[in-house]
């Protein structure tokens, strides 16, 4: 978001007034705007769109005076039309701009004597404004300053907290189930292997982080070409996620239940349609996922869907596992975060750059929560800021509120530990929030959630005086 974004507020000449804002780009180091419409001037708008405005003769003797004026973009600079417009007895000059607006700039101190507002405004919404508010209009500008806090970050923090806190109790409700297997001996043997193959060790855990560096560095240098790889991965792992969690939902439904012979086995009609449906899903976002006005609630509910799979599939078998992973993360997140940007050229976090497209790309990674910015500013006006949240600082929390979840059932503890876990990480949250508001930059929420979650796990262990058990987890009986 830049500074140097303002609204343009027009009224017309109906009656009531019509009045309809329209997003502009000024250089804050020639003039500064109001902040407000309290202090702003109105001024009648001159349509001048048939000129560009580069040779006095090209405009209309004594048209110009007291007016805000708007101009076609043209070979001359901004500030020549400037001058050229003051010298006519113009009040305010706007350029129309066919081409994407950009910030603008141009050597100030060649023309200290232009001392009119100068900003730039797309053509569609000068031809929208005579549309919508007739030929006489009023206009002024003002430049609004950015909220502190955004609507966008409680969608955030709604959305996290629930997938952690579902994620943990589907993950408790898998455990109860192989608690009750175990008691067959003829599935105990294929319950065994089933967990080898989801169970995260101290070694893979240390394998996993050390393949989180490889996979971002990677991502930092080729980005063009393994955006598309990540976007594969994300659609195929997407999809199957979805269908997990949806089958699980559509399992306890007792209707529907008819079934096809197929390969000699028995499927349900409904899980069929029902993967169509999330292959459709999946493909639907891959085909408009730059469509940011709607693409984004899609990709939030693939996200979710893929978290919370992650979270009850792969299983932390004892908490010393937990704190290793978590804190190998969190050093991993600030490293990327606040130490990369003594070591890149252009002194840029490799981590953020990462994730909003290093380079310019269009391409984003969809490995992010977005929800966009809500309360209403230049910049919602001008474009469509997101609030962002990755799916790290979901599923890696997640895995320890799992394990308490787990750890619950195991020792009939009243879910006090999967409790106190979630609390965590939802203060961890507001925490981030917080220090977000208050330094104006991207943080690593990590920062906040790891030492949250674990302070919290280990003081309830500590004083429930089950710390070693807690430690060892399951092995502990063993």
């Amino acid at each position: 978001v830049t500074a140097d974004e303002g609204i343009l507020h027009a009224s017309g000449d109906h009656v009531p007034p019509v009045t309809k804002d329209y997003c502009i780009i000024y250089n804050s180091n020639w003039i500064s705007l109001p902040k407000s419409l309290d202090n702003a001037t109105f001024r009648a708008l001159e349509n001048l769109t048939s000129t560009v405005l580069c040779n006095s003769s090209e405009a209309p003797s004594g048209l110009m005076k007291d007016k805000a004026v708007v101009v076609m973009r043209g070979n001359c600079t901004f500030l020549e039309k400037a001058r050229i417009a003051q010298s006519l007895g113009a009040k305010m000059l706007l350029i129309a701009s066919k081409p994407r607006l950009s910030p603008i700039s141009d050597n100030k101190t060649d023309f200290e004597d232009v001392t009119i507002p100068v900003a730039l405004i797309r053509y569609n919404d000068i031809v929208d404004m005579q549309l919508t508010l007739g030929n006489e209009v009023n206009v002024t500008l003002y430049s609004p300053p950015l909220p502190e806090f955004d609507c966008s970050m409680v969608v955030i923090f709604l959305i996290a907290v629930f997938t952690v806190a579902l994620g943990g109790y589907w993950s408790g409700v898998a455990e109860l189930e192989n608690l009750k297997a175990i008691a067959s001996p003829g599935q105990r043997e294929t319950r065994r292997k089933k967990e080898e193959n989801v169970t995260f060790t101290p070694v893979t855990v240390i394998l996993f982080v050390v393949i989180c560096c490889v996979m971002l560095v990677l991502l930092y240098f080729f980005y063009k070409w393994l955006v598309y790889v990540i976007i594969a991965v994300f659609c195929l792992a997407s999809a199957m996620s979805l269908y997990n969690c949806l089958a699980a939902l559509i399992g306890e439904i007792p209707f529907g239940q008819c079934r096809i012979a197929c390969c000699n086995k028995s499927i349900e009609v409904r899980l069929i349609f029902l993967a169509l449906f999330c292959i459709a899903a999946a493909v639907v976002w891959a085909v408009f996922r730059n469509e940011d006005r709607w693409a984004w609630i899609l990709q939030d509910i693939l996200g979710v869907a893929f978290c919370l799979n992650f979270i009850k599939t792969l299983k932390m078998p004892n908490f010393k596992s937990c704190v290793i992973l978590l804190g190998l993360l969190l050093l991993y997140d600030v490293f990327f975060v606040f130490i990369t940007p003594f070591i890149t050229k252009n002194g840029a976090s490799i981590m953020v750059e990462v994730a909003a497209g290093p380079f310019g790309n269009s391409e984003k990674l969809p490995v992010v929560i977005r929800v966009p910015r809500l309360d209403y500013s230049a910049s919602t006006l001008c474009d469509l800021p997101f609030s962002l949240l990755g799916f790290g600082d979901i599923i890696v929390p997640g895995l320890l509120v799992a394990y308490c979840r787990r750890f619950d059932v195991q020792t009939s503890s009243s879910s006090v530990y999967y409790i106190s876990c979630t609390i965590a990480y939802a203060i961890g949250m507001v925490l981030t929030f917080i220090v977000l508001a208050l330094m104006k930059m991207g943080q690593p929420a990590l920062l906040y959630l790891v030492p949250c979650t674990l302070i919290t796990s280990a003081l309830i262990a500590w004083k429930r005086k089950e710390m070693k058990k807690f430690w060892k987890g399951s092995n502990y009986q063993v």
